[in-house]
């Protein structure tokens, strides 16, 4: 059972993450074609990521106050939801009001899942069927990676409406998996509500938002730094084709880059297990924000393509190690009954900072162009970067 349950959520990480390939990276490609201007992809993307910001923490509250509701049922009726929505883009062939909303639920009803795929994997944890999340994870970023670099050439080579097609069919492979997994999910939960344990944990750990906030002041600033430090990321994965453009790049490298800089993420998620016996969290979170920084700066001075595939070196030891470690700094420090919450708030951060992102970078790029934009970014992630190292250190578990 434990080596099945691993298998397919494996299969649920990485088809999730190719669907955020198709719907999030693929956007600026996908809307540049039917005539929006940066400015209008900015607030389109903006709009989403306010959504979804929305969306994450509430939906998180309610899952882990709700016996009914449940992780995996929540994401198979969100994918339900993504599958409407996505097959509405056949029939929608110019720029459209209808098509700027269909886009925007697809954009932050996307990015809304990956909190709840996260938590998942702590939840089968706790009941007692281990899952390594960095292994697992590690096949969401070589399915990136393959799907970027296939939906690329297939823009370039058959147009935009490849970004539908490959959409349905990533998440045909989300929807099946989450529903195998359901009946795992389910099976163990009942046999775990059977010990008197659970019960008492569920009594004593379950808490509002208004509490949490409180018990969780250092790490709730560590959130706000995420803002911040998450700029950057945010411009890179959404204007790539824009900043590439301005140096003789086009469509199909923006694929290559993409999948480069996933396939660097590998090591760091892979071996993360080994990393945390000899690292805290908050160590390796430090290395992991002066690496963005680096990451950024870099693409700023970027003459050539060659030059970013340089600059994305240092995503070995940025996204991968940041991501890890926010993602079990919250499973150490919070009980159950408030680690979903603790989830949603690093990815509704996480979100929300493509909110700004994408507001400003969209103004930004028609303004004053892709250069401009870049040196913002570096400067926001140097203070986020700052604010994290003053409160990172403190966060700890309350009893």
């Amino acid at each position: 059972m434990n080596k099945k349950v691993n298998i397919t959520y494996s299969s649920i990480q990485g088809s999730y993450w190719m669907h955020f390939g198709v719907v999030i990276s693929f956007s600026s490609v996908y809307l540049l074609n039917y005539g929006y201007s940066n400015s209008e992809i900015g607030i389109m993307l903006a709009l989403s990521s306010i959504l979804a910001v929305i969306i994450q923490p509430i939906l998180g509250d309610i899952i882990d106050r709700s016996e009914r509701l449940t992780l995996t049922k929540s994401v198979i009726y969100i994918c339900t939801i993504l599958l409407v929505l996505t097959i509405s883009l056949y029939f929608l062939s110019s720029k459209t009001m209808f098509l700027s909303i269909v886009f925007v639920l697809l954009a932050s009803l996307s990015t809304s899942l990956q909190p709840f795929i996260n938590s998942l994997a702590f939840s089968f944890t706790r009941l007692g069927i281990p899952i390594n999340f960095g292994i697992t994870r590690s096949v969401g970023s070589v399915s990136y990676a393959i799907l970027v670099a296939i939906l690329g050439f297939s823009v370039n080579r058959f147009g935009v409406s490849a970004v539908p097609t490959a959409g349905l069919i990533v998440l045909f492979i989300l929807l099946t998996s989450t529903l195998i997994i359901n009946s795992s999910y389910q099976e163990y939960t009942n046999e775990y509500k059977k010990t008197l344990v659970l019960d008492q944990e569920i009594i004593t750990t379950k808490i509002n938002l208004k509490e949490f906030s409180m018990r969780h002041k250092f790490f709730m600033i560590f959130s706000f730094s995420i803002l911040f430090v998450f700029f950057q990321n945010a411009i890179i994965n959404n204007y790539l084709i824009q900043i590439i453009r301005g140096i003789g790049g086009d469509s199909s490298q923006m694929g290559s880059l993409f999948s480069f800089m996933a396939m660097l993420e590998l090591p760091g998620l892979f071996f993360f297990s080994k990393l945390r016996r000899k690292f805290t969290c908050q160590f390796m979170l430090k290395v992991a924000a002066i690496a963005f920084i680096l990451k950024v700066f870099l693409t700023f001075l970027a003459t050539s393509v060659l030059m970013i595939y340089v600059a994305f070196l240092f995503q070995l030891i940025s996204f991968p190690i940041y991501l890890s470690a926010s993602v079990h700094l919250v499973d150490e420090v919070m009980d159950k009954g408030e680690a979903v919450k603790g989830q949603a708030l690093v990815t509704g951060m996480m979100t929300l900072s493509g909110v700004f992102a994408n507001l400003i970078g969209g103004f930004i790029l028609d303004l004053k162009g892709p250069s401009t934009l870049l040196l913002l970014s570096t400067m926001l992630a140097i203070f986020g970067t700052l604010v994290m190292f003053l409160v990172i250190d403190k966060i700890e578990r309350i009893s």
